[in-house]
């Protein structure tokens, strides 16, 4: 074998070891413990970007191995601004394909069914990853897409929300977040009112949604929640005033210091149901699906009462006699014991 061919086989034998170490080092996964949140700022290049995945001790593979990939493989794509969940399975290609793929991680925020809509802006104002951006004309925009206004109009978002787990990127304002739970609300509840049980005493769909506030704030319990709406169903019917405490609550507002008294069963306030008839004049509180649902398909019965049992749960009556009973055995002997 000639100097010259001996030469060659070298170099394409070097060059084929140095492929092979190559490519097995952009194999190498990530140096993280499990998954981890980065953040891409707006214009970042490749290189930028690989220096701090260095910088913080995340690459396993050499940084000239990398440069190479970015320069001959990576093809110049763009790494989007946004944040990005990494974990220790990923090679430096998937990272990179990550960034430019724009799929950025989705944080989540839970609005919770039976809260008032001054709780849920304390849930948004407090997420770290949420734009907070609610004042009196954010709040009047939202208002005014609401398309079912009531008599009078309205004046807040009580109800106007459907309770759910809403996912967003970082960054997202609250704004956007509750104009989705808007939207969804609004779809949910068309679809509900039209397919609503046949006699019910409420003449609009917002009627149905002050009904759902009412029973997500009287009961936990899901079995309960359609005997519950049955049994206010029952007193419209039979113009028996409603007669439900978390109604009353609304009314006397955030001075209320969670000790309801016969003072307050007694002042005269618009959500009072003890001093009213008939429904308070918005909802009480935020309603989810299943209270919706029972709002609009409530079951028949001839129960016209119901008592706390203590445990989260009701007892319930037809007749005054019966519910008296019931009051003295899980109310006032409960108490005294």
């Amino acid at each position: 074998m000639s100097h010259l061919v001996k030469i060659v086989v070298g170099l394409i034998l070097m060059t084929v070891a140095t492929v092979y170490w190559w490519q097995h080092d952009l194999e190498k996964t990530l140096n993280v413990s499990g998954p981890v949140l980065y953040s891409v700022e707006q214009g970042s290049s490749g290189h930028a970007l690989l220096r701090d995945l260095e910088q913080r001790g995340w690459l396993l593979s050499h940084p000239i191995s990398v440069k190479l990939w970015l320069k001959f493989v990576y093809d110049g794509h763009s790494a989007k601004a946004g944040t990005y969940q990494l974990d220790s399975q990923m090679t430096v290609a998937e990272v990179f394909k990550l960034f430019a793929s724009g799929d950025e991680y989705q944080f989540s925020v839970r609005l919770v069914e039976g809260l008032t809509f001054s709780q849920w802006l304390m849930s948004l104002e407090t997420h770290d990853q949420i734009e907070y951006d609610i004042d009196e004309n954010t709040e009047q925009a939202l208002i005014s897409k609401w398309p079912w206004p009531p008599t009078g109009g309205l004046d807040n978002l009580e109800g106007l929300l459907l309770a759910d787990t809403y996912y967003f990127t970082a960054g997202t304002k609250a704004s956007d977040i509750l104009m989705r739970a808007m939207i969804a609300m609004q779809s949910y509840l068309d679809n509900a009112w039209n397919n609503r049980a046949p006699g019910l005493p409420y003449n609009t769909a917002y009627e149905a949604l002050i009904m759902a506030s009412i029973v997500e704030k009287e009961t936990a319990v899901e079995s309960e929640r359609k005997e519950i709406a049955g049994v206010f169903v029952n007193r419209l019917e039979t113009n028996m005033r409603l007669q439900t405490d978390p109604t009353v609550i609304y009314g006397i507002g955030p001075t209320f210091d969670g000790n309801l008294t016969r003072k307050h069963l007694k002042q005269r306030t618009p959500y009072n149901t003890y001093r009213i008839k008939g429904l308070p004049p918005t909802p009480i509180a935020m309603a989810g699906k299943p209270a919706i649902e029972a709002a609009l398909h409530p079951r028949k019965t001839k129960n016209l009462y119901f008592v706390a049992k203590g445990d989260g749960s009701h007892h319930f009556s037809a007749t005054l006699e019966e519910h008296n009973d019931a009051v003295f055995k899980y109310q006032i002997k409960r108490k005294k014991q």
